[in-house]
């Protein structure tokens, strides 16, 4: 559906007080029109509407004229800067961004997301919030090191049964 008539559609669902459908329907935009401040803009009132402030502040993070109240709401819930990162669900270099306000924040989170990480981030390849905690590489260490001693110890048991049937 073209981005006109799911705007109208927002518009008849806010009007009817039809909001849940609103909020979801803006989502999709969000989602597939990332750089778009202006749908970013209606989904924060939307969220001022359920008097989610931490969403609210999420969604217009990316505005000068943000509220601070808002913002501090939303970096409480989203403490770390890869958590953040994925919050703001942005897509492609911030050079897409259509103010220099925006440009800077998403770089400033991208920046503080490459220092916690210890690595270079990007907003195509976000980290999973498994490695973004330290939590992925250890458990999935854990568990190639036990699949690893499982097949070595059913070699083993293979090869002891051979060796066992070779002299019987």
């Amino acid at each position: 559906m073209p981005l006109k008539d799911t705007l109208a559609r927002v518009d008849a669902d806010l009007a009817a007080g039809r909001v849940p459908l609103a909020r979801q329907r803006l989502r999709g935009l969000v989602s597939s029109y990332p750089d778009d401040l202006t749908l970013r803009r209606r989904l924060a009132e939307v969220y001022r509407l359920y008097g989610d402030r931490a969403e609210a502040g999420r969604w217009s993070y990316l505005e000068e004229d943000r509220e601070a109240a808002e913002t501090s709401a939303f970096e409480a819930r989203y403490p770390t800067a890869p958590q953040r990162m994925r919050a703001l669900a942005w897509k492609g270099p911030e050079s897409l961004a259509p103010t220099a306000f925006a440009r800077e924040h998403l770089a400033a989170v991208r920046a503080a997301c490459s220092d916690a990480m210890g690595r270079p981030v990007d907003w195509d390849a976000l980290p999973s919030a498994q490695e973004a905690d330290g939590m992925g590489s250890t458990v999935t260490g854990f568990l190639a090191g036990a699949g690893c001693l499982v097949a070595a110890l059913a070699f083993l048991a293979i090869w002891v049964n051979g060796l066992l049937a070779l002299f019987d």
